[in-house]
């Protein structure tokens, strides 16, 4: 995916459709000159609707529209005729895409399957038409119901990437090499901060013909849980990942207190993202002869850790194993 080509961030305005008017129609035939009401409904306003496809990864296709109507129902007709209902609109978006009211900020849809479709603003309902209205004591009704008003919203759409592994990191720790190392995925590599200004996704091949999805993130700064940096942009991809994967280069001053920082940038912006299981790996780890690791692992935070380097690829295939065995270990525990 090229990386000007990922949004993940789009503000709609949209409008259902307004309800068709019911017919105050009356039977009118040649040796039938007074007949009695015969005034149709009038059809359904369109729907607005979200709907999952996972052949997608960004919200582009959405990227320059600002307004989504759909179309209203038409009137009944004569001979209690039902008018069209209004065609729906199907808005299209990639899996892991939520729908906030812009004005309150309140969340109305989320979608995560493939063809889930979930109604965002229901159009409006067709009016009866006057035969609905006909009784003994009133035989000929000349009037009938006017559809139902549309409905109009704000409607942000933001995307939580669907990946199970995230890379978490300061700028330069080297997610986006390890991510070209162990996928396909092609991320822009500089040796300066903020390379990666979008996430990228790869697929991650493991043993027999196996594979997991791993998430670049932008890197975090400290104060990014405030709006600092990139980082405020983009926490909210790691939500969705299964499994955390804390990046820190070895030439680090305080690999533990880099770590330490990372950890509580999550915890400002999220405190549930505690809760996912955490690997450190660190990287560029080519730098370091086998007594200097052993230094390093004395200072180390208890938790699973390993030494890796996207350069010689040291340590890359053990750590495909400790991540294929944390993002499965709830099946193998339950075998």
């Amino acid at each position: 995916m090229a990386e000007s080509n990922f949004v993940d961030y789009v503000k709609i305005f949209c409008r259902s459709g307004k309800g068709g008017a019911g017919s105050a129609h009356f039977r009118r035939e040649k040796f039938t000159p007074k007949g009695g009401p015969d005034g149709g409904d009038g059809g359904r306003g369109g729907d607005i609707i979200l709907k999952g496809n996972a052949q997608m990864w960004t919200l582009l296709h959405l990227r320059y529209t600002k307004h989504l109507f759909a179309e209203d129902g038409e009137s009944g007709g004569r001979q209690q005729a039902t008018g069209a209902s209004g065609k729906d609109v199907i808005i299209e978006v990639p899996l892991g895409t939520v729908a906030i009211d812009a004005e309150t900020g309140e969340r109305i849809a989320e979608i995560t399957e493939d063809g889930e479709m979930v109604i965002l603003l229901k159009g409006g309902r067709g009016g009866q038409g006057n035969v609905h209205f006909k009784s003994a004591t009133h035989q000929t009704p000349r009037y009938a119901q006017p559809g139902e008003d549309s409905t109009e919203l704000w409607i942000v759409l933001e995307l939580k990437l669907l990946a199970d592994v995230g890379l978490v990191g300061f700028p330069n720790a080297g997610k986006s090499t390890l991510l070209s190392v162990v996928s396909a995925a092609r991320p822009e590599i500089a040796d300066y901060p903020f390379t990666t200004l979008r996430p990228n996704l790869g697929i991650v091949k493991y043993r027999d013909h196996r594979s997991f999805v791993m998430a670049d993130i932008p890197g975090i700064i400290e104060g990014a849980s405030e709006g600092k940096g990139l980082g405020l942009r983009f926490l909210r991809h790691i939500e969705r990942n299964s499994v955390l994967l804390f990046m820190v280069p070895a030439d680090s001053k305080d690999i533990a207190k880099d770590y330490q920082i990372l950890l509580g940038e999550l915890a400002a912006y999220n405190p549930e993202l505690l809760d996912k299981d955490r690997i450190l790996a660190i990287s560029k780890s080519d730098l370091l002869d086998d007594e200097l690791k052993a230094e390093i692992s004395k200072t180390l935070p208890d938790m699973p850790y390993i030494f890796i380097s996207s350069v010689t690829h040291s340590g890359i295939d053990a750590l495909k194993d400790v991540l294929w065995k944390y993002l499965n270990k709830t099946e193998e525990e339950n075998v």
